[in-house]
C-alpha cells in the first residue's frame, strides 16, 4: 500500500496523505488506479481508471491497468514508478448447474472469485457445490447487498428468463466488464426483446456474450465452463481504457 514518506514535511507531506486517502476512497469504490511517482523528484499523482490519459506514458498506464502489473517506466530519460491498485475480480454464476460446477473448480486457479446465485434449491445444494461460495435466492434479493460493478463477470445459465433477466439488466445497466448469458441464436433473439423492454438499450444488449463464451466447439460442461473462462479472461484483459472507461 502507498504510504507518506516519514521524513517529509509540510506541503509535500499533506500532499502524499492527500493521495492516499483518494486512493483508499478508489478501493471502497472497487475502481482501479494507478499511483504514478516521478522518480526525478516530482509529485506523485493518482489516475484512477476514466481519467483522460494522453500521451506514451497515459498509454502506459492503460496498459497496466489492464495487465494489473506495477513497474518501473522510463520515457525519453525521464522515468515513474507506476504502481497498480486493481480491484479483486470475480464472477457471478446465476444458475447452480453442471457449467456452474466446472467453472467454480476451475475459476479460482484464474485468480477470481466465485459466487454462485440460484433460487432453486434443488439445484443450490452445498453438496453439489462444496466450497463454493452460493446462495439459494432469488438474484434480485442477493444483489441487493453484493451490487454489481464493473470489476464483475456476469454469467446466466439458467436458461428461466424469471431468473436470468434481473440481474443481466443490472449488469448491463452497472458495466460489468463482462456479460454472457446460455442459450441458441433464437433464444438470445427472445431475451433481446425482453431487454429492450425493460430499458436496455441496443448498444448495452450489444455486449453481451451469447452464445455464451469463446466459440471453440465446447459441447460438454467442462468445455463450456473453459470457453466461458477464456472469454471473461479476454474481457478483463483487453477492456477499453480511458475517459469515461
Amino acid at each position: 500500500m502507498w504510504r507518506p514518506y516519514p521524513g517529509l514535511r509540510g506541503k509535500a507531506r499533506l500532499m502524499d496523505i492527500a493521495l492516499l486517502q483518494a486512493l483508499n476512497e478508489a478501493r471502497r469504490a472497487r475502481r482501479a488506479a494507478v499511483v504514478v511517482t516521478d522518480l526525478s523528484g516530482g509529485p506523485s499523482r493518482l489516475v484512477v481508471e476514466g481519467d483522460p490519459l494522453d500521451g506514451p506514458l497515459g498509454d502506459e498506464i492503460g496498459q497496466r491497468l489492464r495487465s494489473g502489473k506495477s513497474g518501473l517506466l522510463t520515457i525519453e530519460e525521464r522515468s515513474w514508478f507506476l504502481n497498480v491498485h486493481l480491484p479483486p475480480a470475480r464472477i457471478v454464476v446465476i444458475g447452480a448447474v453442471h457449467i456452474s460446477q466446472a467453472l467454480a473448480a476451475m475459476a479460482p486457479a484464474a485468480g477470481f472469485d466465485l459466487e454462485i446465485i440460484d433460487p432453486r434449491t434443488a439445484f443450490a445444494t452445498p453438496e453439489r457445490f462444496a466450497g463454493v461460495k452460493l446462495t439459494a435466492d432469488w438474484p434480485e434479493d442477493v444483489l441487493k447487498d453484493g451490487p454489481l460493478d464493473a470489476f464483475t463477470a456476469l454469467v446466466a445459465v439458467t436458461h428461466d428468463p424469471k431468473i436470468d433477466d434481473y440481474p443481466l439488466v443490472s449488469a448491463l445497466k452497472t458495466g460489468c466488464f463482462y456479460i454472457g448469458a446460455l442459450g441458441s441464436r433464437k433464444t438470445h433473439a427472445k431475451r433481446v426483446d425482453r431487454l429492450k423492454e425493460a430499458g436496455c438499450t441496443e448498444a448495452q444488449i450489444a455486449r453481451i456474450s451469447a452464445p455464451i463464451g469463446l466459440d471453440i466447439g465446447a459441447s460438454t460442461p467442462g468445455e463450456i465452463a473453459v470457453a466461458i473462462l477464456a472469454d471473461i479472461i479476454q474481457a478483463l484483459r483487453k477492456r477499453v481504457i480511458g475517459a469515461g472507461a
